[in-house]
């Protein structure tokens, strides 16, 4: 990539969003704090582009784990570049961008192409960076072999200078490859980290801790009911919490069949059952059993989870979108007549139990409302969650792709999606979570793929009351 690609258009919008009609009955206080909210796009750019890496991986893969996270008024992002001619699996290289007042910059990137995933990032109130790594042992072109997980520290005053290496600790001798399937978190509150990789022969997830001076512990293994895989993982006051998606080949012969023959393609991983757990002490207690959250497994459905929150309070906020039937071929072979929907969904969990489920947007049966396609959670001051989602405005003729930012208050019904004045709607992104060590803020940090694609794209969004 050539950094003289970089530019940026630095839209500062004046106008604040506009609103939607309601898609959820709402109480009158959450209209009232509907109408004080305003939120404004300050800056809308491109970054850089992406040349595909045809290795399975994309730059937004690690889809668990966030790539962009703010301190203070820096904000930082881990971007792969892809290496001409390099072999395949391992054939990309991490980049450590900052954005100062003077805009993108890479501040740092590796030497050679030894990743194939994208390099989750946390940073902690101490000005450190944090990078997790996954480079291969193996010479070039070697596929699913082994690799060392290690976090590289970079401290955020001197991003120029050599980052230290920190190697997990793990319990036992885990198999671990270039498809990691890790996660990785940081609790702001103390500086301490949280990684989990995947045992590549046991669909085992590893667990290694870092504590706030710097020591890592073993944490043990997660043992999902199938192997499950993607996950977000979140690190509150020595709590750790951990949401991921089954991940396995289809398991029912006649849906395996009718899909290659519909579409000619031997691939046929599926994502139907969500799962959680959780430890109350990562320094002490082993991890809960695991809890199934939903599942679409008896209609051949599609379930992705998208984002998770702990909050004030200790509460796991769960964020995931829930499709019935995972082709309307599918759909229309075994469940005829039955409608194709996208419901984007919201579960509470207080220690180790589901104590509210809602959705917050599903497809409209009047053709009048959104249907969702991606989502994340934006946590501002006073532990305030709003959700920021990708969907199409189906009443908008045959749909306007667009992008909205709803307020999820606790105990009440979801507010009126907002829509968010962007020149560039997202469709698959990442946002500035507490997860990866960034404060609850006012500014959304958003970073993904638009309209525009090969450009990897960055916007900022200011969420503020309005005194009128």
């Amino acid at each position: 990539m050539n950094a003289g690609r970089i530019f940026t258009v630095a839209v500062f919008l004046a106008q604040a969003c506009h609103v939607l009609a309601p898609l959820h009955a709402a109480t009158q206080d959450t209209d009232l704090a509907q109408r004080a909210l305003r939120c404004t796009v300050e800056v809308e750019e491109v970054v850089t582009d992406y040349v595909p890496a045809n290795n399975g991986a994309g730059p937004l893969w690690c889809y668990g784990s966030t790539v962009i996270a703010r301190l203070d008024e820096d904000v930082f992002l881990s971007i792969i570049e892809t290496g001409k001619d390099v072999p395949l699996l391992c054939n990309t290289r991490w980049q450590l961008w900052h954005r100062s007042a003077a805009g993108w910059k890479i501040a740092q990137q590796e030497s050679d192409y030894r990743q194939r995933e994208p390099c989750p990032i946390a940073v902690s109130p101490a000005g450190k960076v944090f990078l997790s790594v996954n480079p291969s042992t193996e010479p070039p072109g070697t596929k699913y072999g082994p690799c060392k997980p290690q976090v590289l520290e970079f401290d955020a005053a001197s991003l120029s200078g050599s980052p230290k290496r920190r190697l997990p600790a793990w319990s036992g001798e885990g198999h671990f490859t270039d498809h990691s399937y890790r996660g990785f978190a940081a609790d702001r509150s103390n500086g301490e980290l949280l990684l989990l990789n995947i045992d590549a022969r046991t669909g085992e997830q590893y667990v290694s801790y870092c504590d706030s001076t710097g020591r890592r512990h073993a944490a043990g293994a997660i043992t999902f009911p199938i192997r499950s895989c993607y996950p977000q993982v979140a690190l509150h006051n020595r709590s750790a919490h951990v949401m991921a998606i089954g991940d396995i080949v289809e398991p029912v012969k006649e849906w395996r069949e009718l899909k290659f023959k519909k579409l000619s393609r031997r691939w046929d991983y599926v994502f139907r059952r969500l799962f959680y757990t959780f430890t109350p002490d990562i320094t002490g207690e082993d991890f809960s059993a695991v809890i199934e959250v939903d599942t679409v497994e008896d209609t051949c459905g599609y379930i992705r989870n998208l984002d998770m929150h702990i909050d004030d309070t200790g509460a796991a906020h769960l964020l995931y979108l829930k499709r019935p039937f995972q082709y309307a071929f599918i759909r229309d072979e075994y469940f005829p007549g039955q409608r194709m929907t996208s419901q984007l969904e919201h579960v509470v969990i207080r220690d180790g139990r589901i104590v509210r489920r809602q959705t917050i947007i599903e497809t409209p049966a009047n053709r009048r409302g959104i249907e969702p396609s991606f989502a994340r959670f934006h946590v501002a001051p006073g532990d305030r969650l709003f959700v920021i989602l990708a969907g199409t405005a189906t009443d908008e003729g045959p749909g306007k792709f667009a992008n909205w930012i709803v307020p999820v208050d606790a105990g009440q019904a979801p507010g009126k999606p907002i829509l968010l004045s962007l020149e560039h709607p997202f469709g698959n992104f990442f946002t500035n979570t507490p997860r990866g060590g960034s404060q609850p803020s006012d500014v959304a940090d958003l970073f993904g793929i638009a309209d525009d694609n090969p450009n990897l794209r960055y916007a900022r969004i200011r969420i503020e009351s309005r005194a009128d």
